[in-house]
């Protein structure tokens, strides 16, 4: 008997307020029949009957794309969550990944990505528009890429004026990285352009703190921390309470 057609999404949840989860992804939970993913994220998606969550640690991305895959193949409806967007810096390359090396079955799978809001953009949203020209995203992790290639993208990003969204900043497991990286911007950019340090954007642990690039601190920032270092030419306007902070949408 043909087992009934399973499918795959890569499903967004945002950066935390249930508010800000799409309607497609909500639509895509609804219908799964499991939910796979970190344990952080598992843990924002409600429990109902005929729904299977599973759980798993960090680090192990790709036993749980595999994961998925089988399950899609054996007919399931399968949701892959993510925290802000799958595909920064999260699952849908895994399961890509996956797929590439995996059997040729898992390449005619009904396979979906479904976007979320990414805490780079929730962030920004929250004090303005510092990403309002040309910017770029690093992943400060040295997990699946050696510190040196961290450092070169950080000093050509600096030296090329980008706006700078810096992920995962700093861990207990890794807590000089962060320091490193403001070094290297203070050195290249030799100025005082503003520094956002958003943390837990969107939930009740929310704090955001604009400060000059000479004053930020790597103990500023921790893992729920999304920090965003403006260009030269980032301007920000003074008013009570948070300023606001916006990048011009043109360039000299």
């Amino acid at each position: 008997m043909t087992p009934p057609a399973g499918w795959l999404a890569i499903a967004g949840l945002g950066p935390g307020d249930a508010a800000l989860v799409t309607p497609e992804v909500t639509q895509a939970l609804a219908e799964a029949t499991d939910v796979i993913g970190y344990i952080p994220y598992v843990a924002r998606v409600a429990p109902r009957p005929g729904l299977t969550l599973h759980a798993s640690n960090n680090r192990v991305e790709l036993d749980r794309a595999a994961h998925a895959l089988s399950l899609a193949t054996a007919g399931h409806r399968v949701v892959v969550v993510s925290s802000g967007d799958p595909g920064v810096f999260a699952m849908a390359a895994a399961v890509f990944e996956a797929v590439e090396n995996g059997p040729s079955d898992w390449r005619a799978l009904d396979i979906r990505v479904l976007p979320g809001i990414t805490a780079m953009l929730a962030a920004s949203a929250r004090v303005g528009a510092p990403l309002g020209h040309d910017f770029c995203a690093i992943n400060l992790s040295d997990n699946l890429k050696p510190q040196a290639l961290i450092e070169r993208r950080i000093r050509l990003a600096a030296d090329a004026d980008f706006a700078i969204a810096f992920y995962n900043p700093r861990s207990k497991a890794r807590p000089d990285g962060f320091g490193t990286a403001l070094a290297i911007l203070r050195e290249t950019c030799a100025d005082a352009r503003p520094v956002l340090f958003a943390r837990a954007v969107s939930t009740p642990d929310e704090d955001l703190r604009i400060v000059a690039l000479p004053d930020a601190r790597p103990e500023m920032a921790d893992m729920r921390t999304v920090v965003i270092i403006g260009s030269s030419t980032t301007r920000m306007i003074a008013r009570a309470g948070t300023p606001f902070l916006y990048t011009p949408r043109s360039a000299s």
